[in-house]
């Protein structure tokens, strides 16, 4: 017992030290400011951050206090101009901060303290989402290099609302009497030493696990309180690359639960809708959900009509309605009163009308564009809609399929969810979706003519999510702008392009895919000079050459290795194929030859073949999934690289 006692004591006395040491860096300024160096220790960065300390206490009611201390120095011009002010966004529903101290010590040993007068509290800029929040803002003022800021802050509270109460009750978590975080060691900046602390009481017990990385880590007992603290020094800017996963996915970071697991997570989020009434059928909804399904001849055209009526009436706007922001669904009346809500509002809707039509449903959370991991943390950021169908649950998602012919939408693939229904439920991921769900394919016609000019036509077929794309550009415009979308869009085969005639789907009519007819004439499309004609068959070079169509011929895939998961916007299949007409008398040279690809990230092949007075193209681009992992670069580059250049390789015709 002796032995650990002593070990017990040895190591408390370790932790006050390191506590203390903490402390008195802190409160050394000077000497650390002075320490940190200079421009030149941290070449092409703005601004250090010298320390960055949070210190959290957990209430029994899952309440916590949290302080926050930051010291940071100025590098370059730029950086003085990136810290004139720092601002903090919090909502008045369920957060509350104050900026305690803030102070700047310039470079000749001056310190200047902010008064109240350099405190700002304002309403944050909003767009969509109006639910009322506000930012403090610390104004420092001109700064040069060489200088450096420090602010502590106090805040409580959480970032998700549920049901306002009076007091401090409205900052308890929505799990009351639970507490989670999601504590980021990664920075566009250099951090010199983070910190972070939380203490509990006794009975909160926590799990947690740090990802993509190592941190100093310590728990100990304290009387009636568990204390933990975690810290990392030498923190590197954070080395973005394009195409990658969100941050959180690959920089490291730690996350805290007292929560038991996600089936406990999933129980409470179905009670806390439940006890509430989100879902309740009125007769006034369940009117309307008759009025939509009439007709219908089958069960699954009932849940395709509810979906994207839900989709296509309910606005996405969100607004401060009152009890129901956050994790609580506000009641479906409410929503269908205002035919306005956000991701959440529109998912316990489609639940009120799938119920009101003899469904199984319920609500369930996931992560747009990031993962979400085993501690269960507060990992989400959406809302979508589950339904029990041939006995299997299936995710609708209202929010994201505004024209687009899915339930769910592709773009989500790959994602983890969390399912609220009675029973509960661990964490599930998102299947890959077929790359032929989402294709899109040209078919052309054309005949080159001797002095350049090329006319054709182009036969377009596009679903799902490459459909979705077409549709979205023309829903962005109205409709006697839509002549003018594709001329723009034909613009990207030659600016001399004259549309001849044109007939495409209504992209509102979401009962068939995307089809465009195109007759086309484009004069001086090909260089004639001294009995050769050099052009690219318009076939080839990627209908139509736009970024939000076809990102992928923007792609850049010179990048020799990466090293962080990338992802795209969907797997999709693209398929070219058409003939060309050529001038009497002209035949091609040496026609190029590309070697097919197929692996397990993508496919890709291409050919010319020599007819009787013209040529006949092939091609075919597979991209068999959303999310890759790092070392799937090169087999996926190997696809899409061949892909480009097909683009950019011209013909050349003699006579």
């Amino acid at each position: 017992m002796r032995g650990k006692s002593s070990n017990l004591a040895r190591l408390l006395l370790t932790v006050l030290i390191l506590q203390l040491a903490f402390v008195y860096g802190q409160n050394n300024i000077p000497d650390k400011i002075e320490k940190a160096g200079c421009s030149g220790d941290y070449p092409g960065q703005d601004r250090v951050t010298i320390f960055d300390s949070t210190k959290v206490k957990v209430m029994d009611s899952g309440l916590s206090y949290v302080n926050e201390h930051k010291l940071i120095k100025v590098l370059t011009s730029r950086g003085a101009k990136q810290l004139r002010t720092m601002a903090f966004r919090y909502d008045t529903l369920s957060a509350f901060i104050e900026i305690k101290e803030a102070r700047i010590y310039k470079k000749d040993g001056q310190v200047i303290e902010l008064n109240s007068d350099d405190i700002y509290d304002y309403p944050a800029p909003a767009h969509m989402i109006y639910w009322g929040a506000r930012k403090k803002m610390a104004a420092f003022g001109r700064l040069e290099p060489g200088d450096a800021v420090e602010i502590k802050k106090f805040r409580k509270g959480f970032t998700y609302a549920l049901l306002a109460n009076e007091d401090e009750e409205k900052f308890v978590p929505p799990m009351e009497g639970h507490f989670y975080d999601i504590v980021t060691f990664y920075s566009q900046d250099p951090v010199l030493e983070k910190y972070y602390q939380v203490t509990l009481p006794k009975d909160k017990p926590i799990q947690y696990e740090v990802y993509n990385g190592e941190l100093q880590a310590t728990a100990l007992f304290q009387k009636d309180k568990l204390f933990y603290s975690w810290t990392k020094k030498d923190i590197k800017p954070m080395q973005r690359e394009p195409y990658m996963v969100s941050p959180k996915d690959v920089e490291t970071k730690l996350l805290i639960s007292t929560a038991e697991d996600w089936e406990a997570k999933a129980h409470w989020f179905y009670s806390v809708n439940h006890d509430y009434g989100s879902f309740e059928v009125t007769p006034e909804i369940k009117e309307k959900t008759e009025e939509i399904i009439a007709d219908s001849e089958t069960k699954m055209e009932e849940i395709k009509k509810l979906t994207h009526w839900v989709a296509e009436n309910i606005r996405y706007c969100g607004l401060s309605m009152g009890e129901g922001e956050g994790y609580t669904l506000h009641k479906g009346q409410m929503t269908f009163d205002d035919r306005a809500g956000v991701c959440k509002d529109k998912a316990g809707m489609l639940v009120t009308m799938l119920r009101a039509a003899g469904f199984e449903s319920y609500a369930a959370m996931t992560m747009a564009r990031s993962r979400i991991d085993r501690i269960p943390a507060d990992q989400f950021n959406h809302s979508v809609t589950l339904i029990k169908y041939d006995g299997k649950w299936k995710l609708l998602d209202p929010t994201w399929v505004p024209g687009v012919r899915e339930l769910w939408s592709s773009a989500e693939q790959q994602q983890q969810y969390l399912m609220g229904i009675p029973e509960g439920a661990g964490l599930n991921t998102t299947p890959i979706s077929p790359p032929e769900n989402h294709y899109y394919r040209v078919d052309s016609k054309s005949k080159l003519h001797e002095n350049g000019t090329l006319e054709g036509t182009l036969t377009i077929e596009a679903d799902k999510q490459s459909g979705a794309r077409f549709r979205r550009i023309l829903r962005g415009h109205t409709r006697r702008e839509w002549q003018g979308v594709f001329e723009e869009l034909a613009y990207t085969i030659s600016p001399k392009i004259k549309i001849e005639d044109l007939e495409y789907t209504d992209p509102y009519d979401l009962s068939q895919p995307m089809h465009i007819e195109l007759e086309y004439k484009v004069p001086e499309y090909a260089l004639v000079s001294n009995g050769e004609i050099h052009f690219t068959p318009a076939i080839a070079s990627c209908i139509f050459q736009h970024n939000y169509l076809n990102s992928i011929y923007f792609m850049n895939v010179g990048i020799e290795n990466r090293n962080y998961d990338f992802r795209i916007g969907s797997s999709r299949l693209l398929e070219f194929t058409g003939e060309i007409d050529l001038p009497g008398g002209y035949k091609p040279v040496d026609l190029p030859e590309w070697e097919k690809v197929d692996n397990p990230s993508a496919g890709f092949e291409a050919n010319y073949e020599k007819g009787w007075g013209k040529i006949k193209f092939s091609e075919k681009l597979v991209l068999k999934k959303r999310r890759y992992k790092a070392d799937e670069w090169t087999a996926f580059k190997s696809a899409v690289e061949p892909f480009q250049k097909v683009a950019k390789t011209p013909l050349v015709l003699v006579k």
